[in-house]
């Protein structure tokens, strides 16, 4: 069986076909910007990429153009299902779902959480069942797995009627990868999903931890959005709320403008002026520049302190798993991250540090304490295709 997995942002529509026996990835493109006069769509199929404009620049034409390519190649009558990452599920989803008029209306009344994905995520869901009308559609979402975490774990110190009327309460992202990482962690270790206790360090551009008790979320960095918590790329991570109404009165900025500042010129480009590509910064660090090395500092301090944070509700762990672009690929802040967590009794191994790079995987770090730490590659599109096939067979068997 084969999924077709579809991630659709505000200006650009990723896809991938995927065969869920083996996990393969058998074609995967992109096209973006869409909007704009130069959209182009890139597929790459058994080895060769194939670029070329679009004439219609749109998400819909975007789609119609990836289903010509999946006809060319003649794989259109492989796809069984189409699973679409969605952002932001709320109260609503705390699994993934087969999509039909009352999901579409449900994601859609989450748009006010996540204004920037979710009106995009739609757009693709939309374009795609247009272009694939007899396909099963399945929706995955971020926040679903964090769907477990307790009321002191979500809840703000704010009036309780923001929550009971706007549902603005903590979500937390990255919930597809975390939710595999904790699947492998069980596998690796051995142990029973519901006995396992893990923090999963989820790092990237965008960057989340998650406390996982008995094999669910208890806790996660990112709230209502995905701006808080740690320092990321461009994010500025947690900050004192009272800064909004400093740079409105002294510096007249304007929401939106604030909204830009913290989600677009922050984390490590603000503190670096440099760059927000953490392999950029470790070169220029190692060369000498201050301002590099005290972004990548602070990136790895907030990690650790946020993984110490995380032993309270967990009380036992069996693992740390370092996962993402950074979390799969830097030595550098996995070191600088095990050298703040001294108090845990952390023995690194350098030379399996510096060799988990690339696709490597392994155990880099090992406490008497508190377990392991593992280098894991996160797969969140082989989890949305494995869901996506997943519901399509339960859905045929309550048929049957």
């Amino acid at each position: 069986m084969h999924s077709l997995v579809i991630n659709c942002g505000s200006s650009s529509l990723k896809f991938a076909l995927i065969k869920a026996s083996t996990n393969e990835t058998i074609l995967e493109g992109v096209a973006e910007p869409l909007g704009s006069d130069y959209a182009k769509i890139v597929v790459k199929y058994h080895g060769e990429k194939f670029e070329e404009s679009l004439v219609e620049v749109d998400h819909f034409g975007a789609a119609k153009k990836m289903f010509t390519y999946l006809q060319e190649f003649g794989l259109s009558g492989k796809i069984d299902a189409v699973g679409h990452r969605v952002v932001h599920g709320a109260e609503y989803f705390k699994s993934s779902v087969l999509i039909d008029q009352a999901t579409l209306d449900a994601i859609e009344r989450c748009n006010p959480l996540a204004p920037l994905h979710n009106p995009a995520n739609l757009i693709g869901i939309k374009a795609a069942m247009e272009v694939l009308p007899n396909h099963p559609h399945v929706a995955v979402f971020d926040t679903a797995f964090h769907q477990s975490m307790p009321e002191k774990a979500y809840l703000y110190g704010l009036p309780m009627e923001i929550y009971r009327k706007y549902n603005v309460r903590r979500y937390g992202f990255h919930g597809t990868s975390h939710r595999f990482i904790t699947e492998q962690a069980a596998i690796r270790l051995n142990k029973p999903m519901d006995e396992l206790n893990i923090i999963s360090a989820h790092l990237g551009n965008g960057a989340s931890i998650a406390a996982v008790k008995d094999g669910k979320s208890v806790d996660t960095s990112m709230g209502l959005t995905p701006l808080e918590g740690l320092v990321m790329g461009t994010r500025s991570g947690s900050i004192d709320p009272g800064l909004f109404k400093y740079l409105e009165k002294n510096l007249n900025y304007s929401i939106d403008e604030i909204d830009q500042f913290l989600n677009k010129e922050s984390g490590l480009l603000g503190l670096s002026e440099l760059s927000n590509d953490c392999r950029q910064l470790q070169e220029h660090a190692q060369k000498g520049h201050r301002q590099a090395a005290l972004a990548l500092e602070i990136f790895s301090y907030r990690i650790a302190k946020q993984i110490a944070a995380y032993l309270v509700p967990l009380e036992r762990l069996d693992a740390l798993v370092f996962t993402g672009g950074i979390g799969e690929n830097s030595s550098y802040v996995r070191k600088q991250v095990i050298d703040s967590l001294a108090f845990m009794r952390y023995e690194l191994n350098e030379e399996e540090n510096l060799r988990c790079f690339g696709g490597y995987e392994g155990t880099i770090a090992t406490s008497p304490v508190f377990g392991d730490i593992l280098v894991v590659c996160t797969d969140e599109e082989g989890m949305i295709a494995r869901d996506t096939l997943d519901i399509l067979q339960n859905a045929e068997l309550k048929e049957a």
